[in-house]
């Protein structure tokens, strides 16, 4: 989850109620990123922010900025936010207990590929309970910390636990040319709304996430809009929610 939501503690408790109702049947993960708030905090210290496929570009010199907006003051307030709603949250980085590996990519400079890694700490705080809420930072083999886009995290957390991924956005989930919901899409579908224009920037790379975790998992992936949070109960029960992403 990103984007507005957190920044409306109104609409994060609301979904994060519905998570709490989720999480007393399912164990529930929770990642975050935060991209309004880091642009913020950016231009608060100087730095200008520039995005290429919808990824932020992320100097090394912008990297302690980054780091304390997501995971100082977002993960902060989700934790914060979730434990009013009963949840037992915890706030993790990217690389706590050495969840996931990360590969830089120098293109978009301390930005890191995420892959699963090591479940042992996930798993062990799920099964006492938790609920881990990640910030989308990272870590190179060096210890320098990398700014990691949250949908690609997501998706590699969902690898680790072999879990269901839902993404969370500022629409009802992937819209066509007309701004009419599309309510299932393949990878043949998606390369032809990708070819046409109709999805690009943040879209895209949520599309990517998904497809990518679809192949991984042999399993549909979900993006849907926060706006609507009693959607997760009903994908909860096997009802058609957003768009449904398959290979």
């Amino acid at each position: 989850m990103g984007g507005r939501l957190l920044q409306d503690n109104h609409a994060l408790d609301a979904l994060l109620k519905v998570v709490a109702e989720l999480s007393t049947q399912y164990p529930i993960v929770l990642v975050h990123g935060g991209g309004d708030q880091v642009d913020s905090w950016l231009a608060t210290f100087g730095f200008s922010t520039q995005k290429i496929d919808g990824q932020r570009v992320s100097p090394k010199e912008q990297m302690p900025v980054i780091t304390g907006a997501l995971a100082g003051a977002v993960n902060s307030l989700m934790v914060s936010r979730a434990q009013l709603q009963g949840l037992k949250a915890v706030g993790l980085t990217l690389a706590a207990g050495k969840s996931l590996k990360f590969e830089v990519n120098t293109k978009l400079g301390a930005v890191g590929i995420a892959k699963a890694n090591d479940g042992t700490l996930v798993n062990t705080l799920l099964q006492s309970g938790f609920v881990p809420v990640f910030s989308s930072i990272g870590q190179s083999d060096a210890g320098d910390l990398l700014n990691v886009n949250a949908d690609l995290a997501a998706a590699a957390i969902c690898q680790l636990v072999q879990g269901q991924l839902v993404l969370l956005t500022d629409v009802p989930g992937i819209l066509d040319a007309e701004g009419k919901l599309i309510s299932t899409l393949d990878g043949k579908g998606a390369q032809a709304l990708v070819e046409s224009g109709v999805i690009k920037g943040g879209m895209k790379v949520k599309l990517d996430a998904a497809l990518e975790t679809a192949a991984a998992l042999r399993r549909s992936i979900v993006v849907a809009g926060w706006q609507q949070p009693n959607d997760l109960l009903k994908l909860m029960q096997q009802q058609a929610v957003g768009t449904c992403i398959s290979e």
